[in-house]
């Protein structure tokens, strides 16, 4: 579980519950089935009518992604694996790599290892990795814009059961302390839409993006080591051009790692 997520958004709860608290309002208000009914099925209507069905029921999995606090791949110990590789391939020839290749645990990389292995060419593994990583990519994107989709759809859905409510109030005139629990009432759908939005919709996609991006940096890191490593270029020149594609976080750390080594 992403602790770090689910504070995020027990922080955005508490800050509306605190907002209403400071305003003299019950959090009480908050319990609405209306405003619930209206937002929570009328995203999940505008998200249905947005992608095909297949793209829909694979939501929950988007759900898996977003709150498993899955540890990403190192750059560090991928370049350093990458190094030692290299060294092996210097003494001993590409085929030595066959047995490394079978006790990698990503599959990426152990499938681009297979394939200098096995003798393709440079350009056809560039573009058999390439299109793997544009694959993983647009699946990354397509989840992102699912969430994108329900995040623009439920502040305005908000205003929608902001007027169901005010016209429900219309029927109240007369009863003046009726009235004026309705017209609160009504409003809630507003801050359910903009909550859902703004605190949770929109954020998802935002961290769906992040991930994404995290990942493809990770298998350029591999893309471009595999390759390097087929071209039997120097172990110092190929650790000189992945770190160069590392952040600067990671380059220190990479420095420390070779300091006491």
């Amino acid at each position: 579980m992403d602790i770090f997520l689910l504070v995020g958004l027990v922080m955005g709860f508490i800050a509306v519950v605190t907002g209403l608290f400071l305003k003299g309002v019950s959090a009480a208000i908050l319990v609405n089935g209306e405003a619930v009914m209206v937002i929570l099925v009328g995203t999940m209507a505008a998200v249905m009518n947005s992608f095909p069905k297949s793209e829909f029921l694979n939501i929950p999995k988007l759900f898996g992604v977003l709150f498993k606090d899955k540890a990403k791949e190192d750059p560090v110990e991928i370049i350093n694996l990458i190094v030692d590789m290299a060294q092996q391939t210097r003494k001993n020839g590409l085929l030595s790599l066959e047995g490394r290749a079978q006790e990698l645990e990503n599959k990426f990389m152990k499938k681009g290892i297979e394939m200098i292995v096995d003798g393709n060419e440079p350009e056809y593994i560039r573009q058999v990795l390439t299109d793997e990583i544009e694959a993983m990519e647009e699946r990354h994107k397509t989840g992102a814009s699912i969430f994108s989709t329900a995040g623009g759809a439920s502040p305005t859905l908000g205003v929608m059961g902001a007027a169901i409510g005010l016209i429900g109030a219309l029927g109240n005139l007369s009863n003046t302390e009726k009235l004026g629990e309705s017209i609160a009432s009504a409003f809630i759908a507003t801050l359910y839409g903009i909550f859902f939005g703004y605190v949770v919709w929109h954020p998802f996609s935002s961290r769906l993006k992040r991930k994404s991006h995290e990942e493809v940096a990770i298998m350029q890191i591999m893309l471009e080591g595999i390759l390097a490593i087929q071209e039997g270029k120097n172990p110092k020149a190929i650790q000189e051009k992945l770190v160069s594609m590392l952040s600067p976080k990671d380059r220190l750390k990479l420095e420390d790692v070779n300091t006491n080594v």
